[in-house]
C-alpha cells in the first residue's frame, strides 16, 4: 500500500524506468552495461516504493496517551524553550526520520487544532541543532484534554524538498490518523509540557501510530 503523495511520483519513475530498460536493450551493444543499467534502474524504481510505503496501522485511541508521530529513532529528549507558539520551556522529544523509514505523519493525540503554520526555510541536515528553527517546516498544536496544548513539528532535512501537512486551524486531530508527509529524510519534534513521563528512550526505534510515547 502506498501514500497518496507519491501516486505521481511512483507513476513517472515507474515510465522512466520502463523506458530505460527498453532503450538499454536496443540501443547499448555491451550486455554487461546493458544489463547493469537495467539493474540501477530497477534498484531506484523499488527505493522510491518503499519510501512512500503506507503500511496499515490500527492505533489505539487513548484520552491518556501520546504516540510517535512517525517512524524513526529518538534523537533528542531535553528542556527547551520554545520560542514560536509557548515562549516558555517545554520538554522537546525528536525523532529523526531517515530516508529508509515510513515517511507518514500521524496525529500523535486526539483533539482540536489550534494553530498550524508553514515556515519556509533551509535544508541542514536533519539531526543539526538548529535545524528545529532555520530548515523549512510546519507547526502544528493540539488541544488535548490531558495534557493540554501538544505541539509537533515537520522538519524538512537536506534531502527532503517537500512537506505535506493536513491539519487545519478547528479540525479535530484522531490520534494515529494520517497527519501529513514529509518527502524524502526529515524530522519531528514533540513539545510537551515540563514533567511529562516519558515511555521511551534516547536512540530508541519508534513506530508512529504504534508506539507510546507518553502515558499518564
Amino acid at each position: 500500500m502506498f501514500h497518496k503523495e507519491g501516486f505521481r511520483i511512483i507513476t513517472v519513475t515507474f515510465l522512466a524506468v520502463v523506458a530505460v530498460v527498453i532503450s538499454a536493450d536496443h540501443y547499448i551493444s555491451s550486455l554487461w552495461m546493458s544489463k547493469g543499467i537495467q539493474i540501477v534502474a530497477l534498484v531506484f524504481l523499488i527505493l522510491v516504493l518503499q519510501f512512500f510505503r503506507n503500511p496499515k496501522r490500527t492505533a489505539l485511541e487513548s484520552k491518556t496517551q501520546i504516540i510517535a508521530p512517525a517512524d524513526g529513532k529518538i534523537v533528542i529528549i531535553k528542556e527547551v524553550n520554545e520560542p514560536e507558539y509557548f515562549q516558555d520551556k517545554r520538554l522537546q522529544v525528536s525523532i529523526f526520520m531517515s530516508p529508509l523509514n515510513v515517511h507518514v505523519t500521524r496525529y500523535p493525540a486526539t483533539g482540536e487544532i489550534k494553530f498550524s503554520k508553514y515556515h519556509p526555510g533551509k535544508y541542514l541536515v536533519a539531526w543539526h541543532p538548529k535545524s528545529s528553527e532555520l530548515n523549512e517546516r510546519t507547526t502544528i498544536v493540539i488541544d488535548h484534554q490531558t495534557y493540554g496544548s501538544i505541539l509537533y513539528r515537520q522538519i524538512a532535512g537536506a534531502v527532503a524538498r517537500r512537506i505535506v501537512n493536513y491539519a487545519k486551524i478547528g479540525d479535530k486531530a484522531i490520534q494515529g490518523h494520517d497527519a501529513g508527509f514529509i518527502k524524502f529524510g526529515s524530522r519531528i519534534d514533540l513539545f510537551l509540557p515540563l514533567g511529562t513521563p516519558l515511555r521511551v528512550g534516547l536512540n530508541e526505534r519508534v513506530k508512529g501510530g504504534i508506539t507510546i510515547i507518553s502515558s499518564s
